[in-house]
Formats: C-alpha cells, sequence, structure tokens
C-alpha cells in the first residue's frame, strides 16, 4: 500500500532550495523530486512487522501561514527534524510528515498541537500575525486526519502480525546557546535517548533492551555512541501515547531522538558521513526486532 510514490528524500530539504534556504550545498540524495510540495505525509507499505516514522522532517507550510510566521525559515528548521526520514529509507513500513510541526505539531495532543504562544515553542515568537479560528480549525484537521491513518495503518499491520514495533525517530539540538557556544553537557545529551514512559515496560523490557544495544555496538564516525533511556526526553510524544493506547497489548512504540550530531544545527548543513552509518544501524536493527518480536510469547 503506498498512499505517495516516493523517489526517496525529503520535501523540506528541495524546498529549501527552491526558496534559497539555508541548505543550499545538500547532496542530491536528500532531495525527493517525486514529492510535491503541497504534500502531507507519505505512506510506505512492507513486509515487516517493524514501522518506522520520521514526522517532524518536514519544513514546508501553507501560504496562508507562511505569511503570518514571524520566524524565517532557518529558525523554523533549527527546531525540525531534518534528515530523519533520510535515516530510515531502508525500513519496509515508513511514515513521513511532510508538513513543518509550526504548521502542525503531530507529536502532541490535539489542545497543544498548535503553537500559538512562545511558551509552546521553546520562547520563540512564532506568529507576526495570529492565525485565524479558520486557519486554526484547518491545521487541526490534518493532526485529526493522521491519526485517523495512522490507527488504520496499524490495524493492517497487527492483523497480520499480531504485535508490532513503531521507531518513532526524531532529533534534538545540543548548541541551543549559538553556533559557538559550549554545547549541552553529555550527561544531559546522549547521543541518542530511547523514551520509554508511555509503554508498559516490563512487556517490552526485549524489543527495548536489544534496541539499546544495537544502538550501542555503532559508532559514528568513529566514535562509539553514549545510548541512554529517558535522559533528555522520557518518549511522551502524541504518537507514542496515541499507539500505546490504541494497541496496548500488541504495539510497541519506542521514541529514539538523536543528538544532531549528524548536522550544523544552526547552518542546516548535513553530514552524510553520520547520516550514511545512521541509516545502516536503523536498517539492521530490523531483522533484529523482528527476531526479538517473534521470540516473545
Amino acid at each position: 500500500m503506498t498512499e505517495t510514490v516516493r523517489a526517496g528524500g525529503s520535501v523540506d530539504q528541495r524546498f529549501l532550495l527552491e526558496k534559497g534556504g539555508t541548505v543550499p550545498n545538500a547532496p542530491r540524495t536528500l532531495i525527493s523530486p517525486a514529492v510535491p510540495i503541497t504534500a502531507l505525509w507519505t505512506v510506505e507499505r512492507g513486509l515487516s512487522p517493524v514501522i518506522a516514522t520520521a514526522i517532524h522532517d518536514g519544513h514546508s507550510a501553507r501560504p496562508d501561514l507562511e505569511a503570518l510566521y514571524a520566524l524565517g525559515h532557518e529558525e523554523r528548521l533549527r527546531e525540525e527534524d531534518p534528515y530523519t526520514e533520510f535515516t530510515i529509507r531502508d525500513v519496509p513500513n515508513r511514515i513521513v510528515f511532510h508538513r513543518s510541526r509550526f504548521e502542525v505539531d503531530i507529536n502532541r495532543n490535539r489542545n497543544g498541537a498548535i503553537y500559538l504562544t512562545p511558551q509552546q515553542a521553546w520562547g520563540l515568537n512564532v506568529w507576526q500575525g495570529a492565525p485565524s479560528q479558520q486557519q486554526i480549525d484547518a491545521s487541526l484537521r490534518i493532526h485529526d486526519s493522521y491519526y485517523q491513518m495512522l490507527l488504520a495503518f496499524l490495524q493492517g499491520i497487527e492483523r497480520q502480525y499480531g504485535r508490532f514495533v513503531v521507531l518513532d525517530i526524531h532529533s534534538y539540538n545540543h548548541r541551543r546557546g549559538g553556533p559557538t557556544a559550549i554545547p549541552t553537557s553529555q550527561e544531559r545529551a546522549p547521543d541518542i535517548n530511547i523514551g520509554t514512559s508511555s509503554m508498559d515496560r516490563v512487556r517490552w523490557a526485549p524489543i527495548v533492551d536489544a534496541l539499546t544495544a544495537h544502538f550501542q555496538s555503532y559508532k559514528i564516525k568513529g566514535r562509539p555512541l553514549d545510548v541512554r533511556e529517558n535522559v533528555a526526553f522520557q518518549g511522551r510524544g502524541e504518537q507514542t501515547r496515541f499507539i500505546h493506547e490504541h494497541f496496548p497489548k500488541a504495539g510497541c512504540a519506542v521514541a529514539v531522538e538523536f543528538k544532531k550530531i549528524f548536522m550544523d544545527e544552526w547552518t542546516g548543513e548535513p553530514d552524510m558521513e553520520a547520516l550514511d552509518e545512521l541509516r545502516r544501524m536503523i536498517a539492521a536493527a530490523v531483522p533484529l526486532i523482528e527476531k526479538t518480536l517473534a521470540g516473545q510469547t
């Protein structure tokens, strides 16, 4: 099942290139001419109980909202998760959300999915002119439609395999003070944060422990990865909560947060060597998860 056929790549990188944005030197492998700028999301269905999502990968927003933003493209990109789509391309089942979290944040509940105050957006003043109720309602309809789609998609996986694992892939900043400022300490900012607070941790321990050990066995550009659980984030996003609510026995959703060691979070410039290694790491996790899932009773 394919709702939108894609040739690989992320709509937001192409969008930035077209608009003269912050990643003019982005490799062509990160750009997908097959995905229209108007796309909301892409769903690809494969033969596996493992699903990966990149729901903060998107950068584009509706034209009627673009005129209202107080933030430029670079400022918005800094809080988005560019290139996360690239890292999951080898997972058989993939869902990629193409719109900016500044249009609608799929990973927040419906009441908080639109950033209306700075407190909702890392202290940023998002709007120079507040969106109308009509515009807010249009964004919330996207939120509603996404979760309707997700429920139907996962029900199909459940019918076929009985159980499934969702890798909810995100990234996070660690140089918020500026491009030359001291980064967040390693103690508080692991290279990979595994968020598990919304799941039945005992039930899904074999999956989480196997995935953590797998990530810890990898190196990025020769450096072992610091992988820890519920340090920088606890995995309480709306998507994992939704999955565990609707599939309490069948669905394991693991929030995976990559620290932005694969890019310059201030310029948007990707590090292709690091991205390639992250992509291989996730690809290699799929058969491990399938084997572990098959071994659970």
